[in-house]
């Protein structure tokens, strides 16, 4: 989730998804498998994105599920506006704390790369189970190997190889037992160097 928008943090400006350096395509490549693999074969009913971005992994679901019904929520961002006009994704500027969609709204939810960013990851957590009534996939990446990942690249060298805008920084555990919170486990993988889970929410 990134923004433009004055006090709002802009996250990583590296295009993980569109890097042409050999070992970053290797471990996008991983990331996507297992992402496909947690989404699933299946046609979902009606999929919410949380923190759309550049729409990226919305296009890739549009491209595997053309007739399925998508919506990605984002910080306001008019540049990312255009991108998703553009690309014709149905989006909306919202809070992931306060998701402007009824209960049980989407089967499948979506959470790639934005608990990260999230003042208040817990109420963006009780949103997603709220609005989900079947599935959510969430990843975010994987610490400290991530900080240590980008000081190894020389990155972010001033913050100890923290992304700007990530707030906050799970380890496969960690992360598990807070999306536990508010939803049953079903897989946690670790795509170098991400962690993601499929849950359902708690019934």
């Amino acid at each position: 989730m990134s923004s433009s928008s004055p006090g709002v943090p802009t996250g990583n400006t590296f295009d993980k998804y569109a890097t042409t350096n050999p070992l970053e395509r290797r471990m996008m490549d991983k990331f996507i498998a297992t992402l496909d693999l947690f989404v699933g074969d299946a046609p979902p009913a009606r999929v919410l994105e949380v923190g759309l971005g550049e729409g990226v992994i919305t296009r890739r679901l549009q491209n595997r599920f053309p007739s399925v019904p998508i919506v990605g929520i984002d910080l306001p961002d008019e540049s990312l506006a255009e991108r998703w006009q553009k690309n014709d994704i149905g989006s909306a500027f919202a809070d992931a704390t306060s998701l402007p969609f009824p209960d049980n709204a989407f089967d499948l939810v979506l959470a790639i790369e934005v608990f990260e960013h999230f003042d208040d990851p817990a109420a963006a957590l009780r949103e997603m189970a709220r609005v989900c009534s079947g599935r959510l996939v969430a990843s975010v990446p994987l610490e400290p190997i991530w900080r240590i990942g980008n000081i190894a690249r020389g990155r972010y060298m001033g913050s100890l190889g923290n992304t700007p805008g990530h707030v906050n920084h799970w380890g496969k555990r960690g992360f598990r037992n807070f999306v536990g919170q508010g939803f049953t486990i079903d897989d946690v993988a670790t795509p170098f160097p991400w962690t993601m889970v499929s849950a359902r929410p708690v019934t």
